[in-house]
């Protein structure tokens, strides 16, 4: 993983984990047990869905640049996937509060989204390679 992707990540998830303290505390004021195992089971999902992103297309770029492409849709489908599967699954347990595992992933979502993007344009990317030779121009 290169430097710029490890800043990323740390950028939005750390806001993230914050949010979803003050999501756990509030489940758990509002809805007892049941709301805080819902607000982690929320947070913690959305942690590691947008953690295996990064990864994925961080190892992807390293590999190859139109790669990139590729590995952020499947890391999205495999995403897509997973998550209907959770709600088929789990959607009428009575094991936690739906409604605060529902809240802290959306909460979770955005404030993640929100860093990610925060953390992109703060970042000083090239996105041409200046060394890059051109067929045909020069030696």
């Amino acid at each position: 993983m290169q430097a710029n992707d490890v800043r990323v990540l740390k950028s939005a998830a750390l806001p993230t984990l914050g949010v979803g303290v003050v999501a756990l505390a509030a489940a758990t004021i509002l809805a007892g047990g049941k709301g805080a195992l819902g607000a982690a089971i929320g947070v913690l999902l959305v942690m590691v869905f947008f953690s295996v992103s990064v990864v994925a297309v961080s190892y992807a770029a390293r590999v190859s640049p139109q790669l990139m492409a590729i590995a952020a849709m499947g890391s999205y489908l495999v995403k897509v996937i997973v998550i209907m599967l959770m709600l088929a699954t789990f959607g009428d347990t009575t094991l936690w509060n739906s409604q605060a595992f529902a809240w802290t992933v959306v909460v979770g979502t955005i404030v993640w989204t929100a860093f990610e993007v925060r953390a992109f344009l703060k970042t000083k990317m090239l996105y041409v390679d200046p060394d890059a030779k051109v067929p045909g121009h020069g030696d």
